[in-house]
């Protein structure tokens, strides 16, 4: 379109001008006494129009020459320039090369190229950026060769040439060497620095994800359980973790958290402060109750904690994986000298509404035990030990209907008992 109006307008203007001149009588005369010049009209327009494009001509061609000089200049600085980023280009390949001599070579010459060109005067407008990245690659490499004194020099040099107080770019590029200086440190298993490093960052900064991976490392190496575990609830807030690693991370951390706890009343205080879906993890509920059970606390606390666990499994038998099932049957059997009339009736009917259960078999046949129901106990015993699947609970029931068949005086019963107790484990 753009073409069919300059061929238009080119046709426009051979027209006008094949008009103007095609029939001009028009003369123009020059008076220099004592001469007289007399021109045609078009020849004087020929005339200005070239005297006017000689002279146009010659003005930038004198522009040109004069400009020269400075082309020059800025040719070198082009150049310069190009061999600047190029080292930097190059200490970054050569970084993730793995070859880190030549890394920490290319930075320090990036580094010097812009140093000259700042010396020259002619400075790169992100001059302060450039360093900074520059010292960072450096000490970068200087980290993976274990020389810590050149890593220092760099990561200081880095930080005074982006400080936190500048522009946007230098905030974000102080807060980057922060972080990455807090994973050295986490690299050198020194956790005391690595926290310092991400204490020192903005509150906004802190909460990224990767300052709180850092974070959870550095607390974790430090011992710092408590901590590690609110720092893996935000890691799994901020969805860093898929759903299943996350609950696997934050149940370590928890069963870490009440293994370090000395007495009854420390491990409530870190009961409590768990979150109530945690409380509700089958795995954590039943290690707290047999923890507590170990620090001699109270029974009916023990009792307590089991209690939604014991629902779920009497509710939903295949909701609770078997591991936690039989953990919690033991759990329960060693309480059950303590154990109280409520909890007894929530067995007996368990029992009663799941009856091929052997783990509930179990379970009320040993209750029943302490009880000294004999006889009800012989049967749900015998019962349970023809289906169940876990070694160590069958050779206990074997085990006691051995000694229930000793107080009854039945030794061949005992005996062949006790050869299946054997046998089961």
């Amino acid at each position: 379109m753009r073409a069919a109006l300059w061929l238009l307008g080119l046709f426009g203007v051979a027209v006008a001008a094949a008009l103007f001149a095609g029939n001009n009588q028009g003369t123009v005369t020059l008076y220099w006494p004592p001469y007289r010049i007399d021109l045609s009209l078009n020849m004087v327009v020929l005339l200005l129009v070239g005297g006017f494009v000689t002279v146009y001509a010659a003005l930038r061609a004198l522009a040109a020459l004069l400009e020269l000089p400075h082309q020059a200049r800025r040719w070198r600085v082009q150049q310069k320039e190009r061999a600047m980023h190029g080292a930097l280009l190059d200490a970054l390949t050569h970084m993730l090369g793995g070859r880190f001599i030549r890394s920490r070579k290319a930075a320090v010459a990036a580094l010097s190229q812009e140093h000259a060109l700042e010396a020259s005067g002619e400075a790169v407008p992100h001059g302060k950026q450039l360093r900074a990245l520059a010292h960072m690659i450096a000490a970068e490499a200087s980290h993976a060769l274990q020389d810590r004194a050149t890593r220092e020099s760099h990561l200081q040099d880095a930080l005074q040439e982006a400080p936190m107080r500048g522009s946007v770019n230098e905030q974000e590029m102080h807060e980057g060497a922060q972080m990455r200086a807090a994973r050295w440190s986490l690299d050198d298993r020194d956790a005391p620095a690595a926290l310092d490093r991400l204490a020192a960052l903005p509150q906004g900064a802190a909460r990224r994800t990767l300052a709180l991976r850092i974070k959870l490392k550095a607390t974790r190496l430090a011992r710092q359980t408590q901590e590690a575990l609110d720092t893996a609830r935000l890691l799994g807030k901020h969805r860093a973790f898929s759903p299943n690693a996350a609950q696997s991370i934050v149940r370590g951390l928890a069963t870490e958290l009440i293994n370090s706890a000395h007495d009854t009343a420390q491990l409530q205080q870190i009961w409590l402060s768990l979150e109530t879906s945690e409380r509700n993890m089958p795995e954590l509920a039943i290690h707290a109750a047999q923890r507590l059970a170990a620090l001699g606390g109270d029974a009916t606390q023990v009792r307590a904690w089991l209690l939604p666990v014991w629902d779920r499994m009497v509710e939903l038998p295949d909701a609770l994986a078997e591991q936690h099932a039989l953990k919690l049957v033991r759990a329960l059997e060693a309480g059950l000298d303590a154990l109280d009339a409520p909890w007894l009736a929530r067995i007996e009917s368990a029992q009663q509404a799941n009856p091929r259960d052997a783990r509930l078999q179990y379970l009320a046949g040993m209750a029943c035990l302490k009880r000294q129901l004999w006889g009800k106990a012989q049967q749900l015993l015998t019962q349970a030990t023809q289906q169940l699947s876990d070694p160590q609970l069958r050779a206990s029931a074997w085990r006691h209907l051995a000694e229930l068949a000793e107080q009854r005086g039945d030794d061949t019963a005992a005996a062949s008992a006790w050869k299946q107790a054997a046998l089961a484990r």
